[in-house]
């Protein structure tokens, strides 16, 4: 039965479309996308080490950005690769194995994301909500238990998500009218009755969003409430300046997903789709680490003094 199994998910072909009904922009767009490539990994890589090496930076809120630095470099190299390979061979097919291995991993790294975003958002309201309380609520001990429950979860749904589509029958070969091989693309391509499948993912997929945005929302809520009630200007514009780069990078992850979420399925809506799933598979991995260096005093002064101290050395 294993050996059958195996030559029938062998037998099971998916062809990525991509951006095939453009044949004029493959090259641009696979130069585009190289660029972006290139500046995540440099962007996020750059972040680990730059908080590793600085002990300054050794705090709750940079241990949980060097993650979030390493799930997008990870997210990324699990996407742009075989986007980039789509681009550029004729060839654009993808056996039943490695195009759900694709899927899994990618489905740990946006879930693990979500919740790390939420956990990050805690860690803001309980510094400016309890800033007395804040070195022992947010010990290092609570922050690796926090992290460790968030990967666990991230890995725990993957494994849900993908057992619900392995449950599943497939045959022949199946279009994929995108780039990679996400949940929707795989699972219209099943023979075999879906409602079972479309009920776990429809639960699973809204408790991720939706939990860790009512964490968000309501850490949010209470830090707007608490910085309304200060009396110093300096003390609002601090509070505000600490949370400014995480709020924008939740506002841009969210708002993408949740957008992607209503978009209509009509085929007018495939490129919509399209440029959605680039933004937040490709593009968002190279915003995050811009945005939190670029509005983030002491990042800038860690890349300032290494800059400083290769000069220097040369």
């Amino acid at each position: 039965m294993r050996n059958a199994d195996r030559n029938q998910s062998d037998a099971i072909i998916f062809i990525l479309l991509g951006f095939s009904d453009y044949p004029e922009l493959q090259i641009p767009l696979f130069l585009v996308f190289l660029m972006i490539y290139m500046i995540t990994v440099v962007g996020n890589l750059g972040m680990i080490v730059i908080i590793r090496i600085n002990p300054k930076l050794h705090t709750p809120m940079y241990f949980f950005l060097s993650h979030l630095s390493f799930l997008d470099f990870c997210y990324s190299t699990v996407i742009t690769p075989k986007l980039l390979q789509v681009l550029v061979v004729e060839d654009r097919t993808i056996s039943f194995a490695p195009c759900i291995i694709q899927y899994s991993f990618a489905a740990i790294c946006v879930v693990t994301e979500a919740f790390l975003l939420a956990a990050m958002a805690y860690d803001r309201f309980v510094a400016i909500c309890n800033p007395l309380l804040y070195i022992v609520v947010m010990s290092h001990k609570r922050c690796v238990l926090i992290l460790t429950g968030v990967y666990a979860w991230g890995l725990i749904s993957s494994l849900i998500f993908i057992y619900s589509l392995l449950i599943l029958s497939f045959s022949g070969t199946n279009i994929i009218n995108n780039f990679l091989c996400e949940y929707s693309a795989i699972l219209s391509a099943s023979i075999s009755d879906k409602h079972v499948t479309e009920l776990i993912f429809f639960v699973l997929a809204n408790f991720n969003t939706f939990s860790t945005l009512i964490i968000v929302l309501t850490s949010y809520l209470l830090i707007f409430i608490t910085v309304l009630k200060m009396q110093s200007v300096s003390g609002r514009y601090k509070a505000f300046s600490t949370c400014a780069s995480h709020l924008i990078g939740v506002t841009i992850f969210f708002g993408t997903i949740l957008f992607l979420y209503c978009l209509p399925s009509s085929k007018s809506s495939w490129l919509l789709v399209r440029i959605n799933t680039v933004f937040y598979t490709v593009v968002i991995p190279m915003l995050n680490p811009l945005i939190y260096s670029l509005r983030n005093k002491d990042v800038k002064e860690s890349i300032k003094k290494l800059m400083d101290i290769k000069i220097f050395s040369h």
